[in-house]
């Protein structure tokens, strides 16, 4: 069991300097960036902080960063003419 929880703690801080570099890049190019997650939703908590919203989300088994103006892949051309 402490293996297993060690390995979260060990993958959540490789997983937060790596969304790091993304959110400074991001702040160095002057990029708004929206949210800054450890975790993936459903959202647990967090705090808004200027323009960025940072939080931890329930599963640990990654993060994100996300930027002003991306756009979801996942949609086809109609949808994001409607949005």
């Amino acid at each position: 069991m402490i293996y297993i929880i060690s390995m979260i703690v060990v993958l959540s801080i490789l997983v937060f300097v790596h969304e790091l570099g993304h959110f400074l890049a991001a702040k160095m190019f002057g990029v708004r960036v929206e949210r800054f997650s450890i975790g993936f939703p459903p959202r647990l908590f967090g705090v808004q902080y200027g323009e960025t919203d940072y939080c931890i989300s329930a599963t640990p088994l990654g993060g994100y960063v996300k930027l002003s103006g991306m756009v979801d892949e996942s949609m086809d051309a109609e949808q994001l003419n409607k949005a």
